[in-house]
């Protein structure tokens, strides 16, 4: 009788305990986690901010801020050899050549004043000794094997001139440039359009296939590890909850946190129109035009980006818009015309039948009625001002008095879920849920009648990410807003929106009623999008919502 060969893992993680410094929520990052990843297997890392799995990572790569945050029990085994109880030389050893990692942003990972080529010649000559002609060769394929288009003018490029995907794709060559045995990609995806990001979970897939790489996947989105893992292993406050076969995990959820995770996923159901809508026009864009021009000197022409090409679409009292498309298509920059954050070129904007003045005069005449919810909450909020100053700062200006002023924020707070104490916090001592939740509470101080809201989800956690999305629809309700809501997800504006107009490139390709566009889309680029999202299968999605 023929025996069959024993597997090993090429990952065992046992029993980790990770320490968190003193004063923290918690005294352990991570408690008692254990997890096995087998060769050529993808095993996805699951849980919200906070629960432990990029601390697992950073364990394993020897990345952890120590003595501050450090492994305090278990064992990390890489190819039988504990890693725990390597020096950094010898880890340092390891990384590139036997282990590869992907960071969630690319844009930070990268040195930007270097080019792409020399940042992935750092891998080859740290571990292997080349010509000049060979690692050119080698850089050059490690381009090409992640589909970058033409390899001979992004290896002398910089990486602000490539785009969010291309930066990730690029990442993702410098991780397999020497073909490690283990890939750790930490939420590559998350800020991701889901077009590019099918892209990347494509091209992980591929390669994986191809060279036989184990792969760790960290993640919160169900929707992602559907379409690529083999294993799941579910986190929440530093503990595995559940673990096993991604089919049986997702099929059949054990947990009540992992059924949560499941069900806070958007499912694009599309939002019931209201029975009765007021007729009043609280915004009307005509024409409206936007180009970019960078670059260019005495011997070199610039670049032109038209961000908008002649854009007309218009908003009632108490509707939402979706602004659809990928990065680059203009919807950013529409969103920034409207609020007087960008001077347009030509065309209208017309809030409440008054057309605004592109430029300095924008404020005067919108008083503040128009607001932005940005997609990054902490950079768009003072790290040195308390939160409750900062939210009472707009009324101020408008000449409401200060103690009134701070009354309202304090209000707007329990409006949003926070509690009175958060006022006297800064921006730093807030989760990004609750950053972005702050962020709408200061763009209600003013009272608004019209709120563009930029992304305001894309980089939350799916159960967060629910949250707010609940939280935008009650203040809408509420306060009878007008929302123009800026997305790259169909799903989320299936369920926030009641028109959506379709952006490519500078232009609306498709604009109607939610329920009409999502159901019967008649553009490409619309169909190209809808395919692209990760989806559950419908067993499993109503498995978890019965649950």
């Amino acid at each position: 009788m023929k025996m069959e060969k024993l597997v090993l893992p090429v990952l065992d993680v046992q029993e980790l305990d990770i320490r968190l410094p003193p004063g923290a929520d918690r005294e352990l990052a991570v408690q008692g986690a254990s997890l096995q990843l087998l060769p050529g297997q993808t095993l996805c890392v699951v849980g919200e901010s906070g629960s432990g799995k990029s601390m697992i990572a950073n364990a394993i790569m020897g990345l952890l801020p120590r003595p501050h945050v450090e492994p305090v029990a278990g064992r990390i085994l890489f190819d039988g050899q504990d890693l725990l109880q390597l020096d950094e030389a010898q880890l340092r050893t390891l990384r590139g050549r036997r282990i590869g990692m992907v960071f969630q942003e690319p844009m930070t990972a990268l040195n930007p004043v270097m080019r792409i080529g020399e940042q992935i010649a750092e891998v080859f000559d740290a571990h292997v000794k080349l010509s000049a002609a060979q690692k050119r060769q080698r850089i050059l394929a490690a381009l090409a094997d992640v589909g970058l288009p033409e390899p001979e003018v992004l290896i002398d490029s910089y990486p602000f001139r490539l785009s969010g995907g291309q930066r990730q794709r690029v990442m993702i060559a410098c991780a397999l440039a020497l073909e490690p045995a283990l890939l750790i990609c930490d939420e590559p995806t998350t800020a991701l359009d889901v077009t590019t990001q099918a892209q990347i979970l494509k091209l992980i897939r591929e390669l994986q296939q191809r060279k036989g790489t184990a792969v760790l996947f960290i993640t919160h989105d169900f929707g992602v590890v559907s379409e690529i893992a083999d294993q799941v292993v579910v986190m929440q406050t530093g503990q595995v909850v559940e673990a096993g076969p991604a089919a049986a995990v997702l099929a059949r959820p054990q947990h009540a946190y992992t059924r949560k995770l499941i069900a806070a996923i958007p499912n694009g159901q599309v939002r019931a129109p209201a029975e009765e809508r007021p007729i009043e026009h609280v915004l009307q864009v005509q024409e409206l035009r936007k180009t970019y021009v960078t670059g260019g000197g005495l011997f070199s022409k610039g670049r032109r980006v038209e961000a908008a090409k002649g854009l007309s679409f218009e908003l009632r009292r108490g509707e939402t818009l979706g602004l659809v498309g990928e990065s680059g298509s203009g919807k950013s920059t529409v969103g920034r015309c409207i609020v007087g954050l960008a001077p347009f070129d030509s065309g209208r904007v017309l809030f409440k039948g008054r057309a605004l003045q592109s430029g300095a005069q924008f404020r005067a005449q919108s008083q503040g009625k128009i607001q932005m919810v940005f997609q990054d909450p902490y950079a768009s909020l003072n790290p040195r001002h308390r939160i409750g100053p900062a939210i009472a700062a707009g009324p101020i200006a408008q000449g409401v008095p200060k103690a009134q002023a701070i009354a309202r924020a304090m209000e707007l707070l329990e409006l949003v879920g926070l509690k009175p104490d958060a006022a006297e916090r800064f921006p730093h001592e807030f989760s990004g849920g609750q950053r972005q939740r702050i962020g709408i509470a200061r763009a209600l101080a003013m009272e608004p009648q019209l709120l563009v809201a930029d992304e305001p989800v894309s980089a939350l956690d799916v159960s967060v990410q629910a949250q707010v999305l609940k939280l935008f629809a009650e203040v809408r309700e509420r306060f009878q807003l007008a929302m123009v809501f800026i997305t790259h997800d169909l799903r989320v504006a299936g369920e926030m929106c009641d028109h959506i107009a379709v952006m490519q490139r500078g232009q609306i390709v498709e604009y109607g009623e939610t329920a009409s566009v999502l159901a019967n889309p008649q553009h490409a680029y619309t169909r190209t999008l809808i395919d692209a999202q990760p989806r559950l299968s419908a067993a499993a999605a109503e498995q978890a919502v019965a649950a």
